[in-house]
């Protein structure tokens, strides 16, 4: 589906990827209806619309709480006249320990953002796109959701289960007229940690980490990989090197894989 002249939801459109999808949508003339539960970086969101920000709407939205989530495609339709496109890109990362030292109440707000925001987005959005001629869902996954990582155990969890359940919609929907895409990023140079609010559980310098043989992939190019596999209603998108060096290596040898990036995480797991 070409997004030019289409109205696109993109969760998380406050920071890092999500903004940089909204700004890639804006600029192939795409509406935006982005969301965030941050009102300050919708602000800055649409400062660095410029001269596109009338096709862009901001709206600050809680998408655990499933009763505004299912009243809020009225709100998208009653500014831009309909909605053609949904991009579940909202999510959290947790703290880098084992599960066995993980709080429970963690572990349901990775859940319940990364999981059920992602449903409750979905259900709410999807009898309106099965109306349009045509229409794409499209959700982000991880590297971790395929791949085990260790400290990231229900992170990995939560973005197994968007992988999930985004791959049964497309097989539900193969002959309808909305397209389904899941889309797995390896690390990209978001502040994800911070705005996940687990900074303080690691004890690494994370200026240092974005140096190395992989480095981050930049979120505006993370972002246009997004969209332009969108635009050719791609079934699977990976994003990054690292992301499909190691869906490689983990379909030809899982637990090599797990061995591997299990000895890449050790210096965070040293506690």
């Amino acid at each position: 589906m070409k997004m030019h002249n289409k109205v696109i939801v993109v969760t998380g459109g406050g920071n890092g990827i999500g903004r940089e999808l909204a700004l890639h949508l804006l600029s192939k003339g795409a509406r935006v209806a982005a969301v965030d539960i941050d009102e300050s970086a919708l602000a800055e969101l649409v400062g660095l619309a410029g001269g596109r920000k009338e096709h862009l709407s901001t709206h600050v939205l809680n998408i655990t709480d499933k009763e505004a989530v299912e009243a809020f495609p009225e709100q998208v339709i009653a500014r831009h006249g309909a909605v053609d496109g949904l991009i579940n890109n909202a999510g959290v990362i947790q703290p880098f320990v084992r599960i066995n030292d993980l709080d429970y109440a963690t572990i349901e707000r990775v859940m319940n953002i990364n999981f059920y925001g992602t449903v409750y987005m979905t259900k709410a959005f999807l009898p309106h796109l099965l109306q349009r001629p045509e229409a794409h869902v499209a959700n982000v996954s991880s590297m971790g959701g395929f791949l085990p990582v260790p400290g990231q155990g229900v992170y990995g969890a939560s973005k197994a289960a968007v992988k999930l359940m985004t791959e049964a919609l497309y097989a539900e929907l193969i002959d309808s007229n909305v397209r389904v895409t899941v889309i797995f990023p390896g690390a990209i140079g978001t502040n994800i940690v911070v705005n996940s609010g687990v900074a303080d559980s690691l004890d690494v310098n994370m200026e240092d980490a974005q140096e190395g043989p992989m480095k981050p992939l930049p979120p505006a190019r993370a972002a246009e990989i997004i969209v332009n596999g969108m635009e050719r209603d791609r079934y699977e998108i990976f994003v990054g090197r690292d992301s499909t060096f190691m869906n490689f290596i983990y379909r030809v040898s899982p637990r090599r894989a797990t061995r591997f990036i299990s000895k890449q995480m050790q210096s965070l797991l040293t506690k």
